[in-house]
């Protein structure tokens, strides 16, 4: 059963990165995108993208690396992760 603090602060975790002030950079980005569907739909499923979309493949195999995490782990995960960032 969902933890509902941590259901919270996963919610709170999402809208603070989009009011972040600087860009955090492509692979603090690609793992929030994982954890994050991690977190909201689960392991990663579905055939992975080709090479004419790069930016795809990328993000699915960032989702790929998460496979196995529980709902719980990966939204403490994105909590703890958006937490390290500056504000």
């Amino acid at each position: 059963m969902a933890d509902p603090a941590l259901e919270k602060q996963f919610h709170a975790a999402a809208d603070a990165v989009q009011a972040l002030a600087e860009d955090p950079g492509n692979d603090v980005k690609l793992r929030l995108y994982a954890l994050y569907k991690q977190a909201t739909v689960g392991d990663a499923s579905g055939k992975r993208p080709g090479l004419f979309d790069p930016v795809g493949r990328a993000k699915f195999d960032a989702w790929g690396e998460a496979k196995g995490m529980t709902t719980e782990q990966a939204q403490a995960a994105y909590v703890e992760l958006v937490h390290s960032l500056p504000a």
